[in-house]
């Protein structure tokens, strides 16, 4: 499911605005921008973003590839283009879209101009939301405090209490998306030496959320996508792709986030990413994780020749069968997850959908 999720929303989710192909909407809300503009085509930014999109995607899976081929003199440079590929490539498509294609008209990412909360308030009180709620305001009156005040329920008491019902949803969303990516990291499969610490990352998930409670940002959660992303990144396979061995280390994970937090002393290079790029970030995350989901490659053996099934314990103990029959059932419960995933009117019961 989070895999179909990276999946869609970078091609095209049919529920939302969001996706590369979403461009090719006249009424796409990125093109209100420039409606008063009359030299603008949004064909022409369409074309764009799909070129930028899936250039992007293809160009990292190219420069992966450099790990295991034979150009270049040595395994240092080969290997160095496969960890930073991610980098390059976006680095590469961005400075492609500002050099040769500088006339057309894009959705960059949206970046504030300075490191302040968002919410920007039409008075003091900051009850309303600038510009929605007091459109005949020239500018904001200033940004809301960076903590939420808790004892300020707009007169409604009852909030507290009625909120305990999502929140248990919430909860158990948090801990079944932890508990799922912490089984797939640790499977047998991928050969991990160090310790275990599911206890150990619950709690910290639980203490981070508070805090970004607190601040009234996003809540943390495991990333399952970026997580398998990682864990392949850092793995040494043989030419069947069966993981030989992997390099355990924190220092990724820490300089990583060191960099996310210093890109704030950047704002203004990223307001000049364009989101294509991005989505096509998001593609290749997404393809990337799909070798390691049983899943996707029990799908995959309906198109295959039976003789030749890859050699894994259910191909090995099961009928052809059962496993596809098993297959089936699990694609139409995923069908129904996503359906509620994505229908506003009952997605109130979306973490009860993956629990059972």
């Amino acid at each position: 499911l989070i895999v179909s999720i990276f999946v869609l929303d970078a091609v095209g989710d049919p529920f939302s605005q969001v996706g590369i192909l979403r461009y090719f909407d006249p009424n796409h809300k990125s093109h209100e921008e420039f409606e008063d503009d009359p030299s603008f085509n949004y064909m022409e930014t369409a074309l764009l973003a799909t070129l930028l999109g899936f250039g992007t995607t293809a160009l990292i899976f190219f420069f992966r590839a450099f790990k295991t081929s034979a150009f270049l003199c040595n395994d240092g440079i080969r290997t160095s283009i496969h960890d930073f590929a991610v980098t390059i490539a976006v680095i590469v498509m961005t400075c492609f879209n500002e050099f040769v294609f500088d006339t057309v008209e894009l959705e960059q990412l949206n970046v504030p101009d300075k490191f302040q909360p968002t919410y920007q308030c039409c008075d003091s009180s900051c009850l309303t939301f600038f510009p929605d709620d007091c459109p005949e305001l020239s500018e904001a009156y200033g940004s809301r405090p960076w903590f939420v005040d808790f004892t300020d329920l707009n007169g409604k008491g009852w909030v507290p209490i009625v909120a305990a019902g999502p929140a248990l949803l919430a909860f158990l969303l948090l801990f079944l998306d932890n508990g799922i990516t912490w089984h797939l990291i640790n499977h047998p499969n991928n050969n991990l030496k160090h310790g275990e610490a599911y206890n150990y990352d619950l709690c910290l998930s639980g203490l981070f959320n508070f805090v970004n409670g607190c601040l009234g940002l996003p809540w943390l959660v495991a990333t399952t996508v970026p997580c398998i992303v990682h864990l392949n990144s850092l793995s040494e396979k043989d030419k069947d792709g069966k993981v030989i061995s992997v390099q355990e280390t924190r220092l990724t994970m820490l300089f990583s986030h060191m960099m996310v937090g210093l890109s704030l002393l950047v704002l203004e290079l990223l307001q000049l990413l364009p989101m294509a790029v991005l989505y096509g970030v998001f593609l290749f995350m997404g393809l990337s994780a799909l070798p390691a989901m049983q899943f996707w490659n029990r799908i995959l053996l309906w198109f295959q020749q039976p003789s030749k099934y890859p050699d894994t314990v259910y191909t090995r103990y099961m009928t052809k069968s059962k496993i596809h029959l098993y297959t089936i059932l699990q694609l139409f419960f995923f069908g129904l997850v996503f359906l509620v995933q994505n229908m506003s009117a009952i997605s109130i019961i979306f973490p009860l959908m993956t629990l059972l």
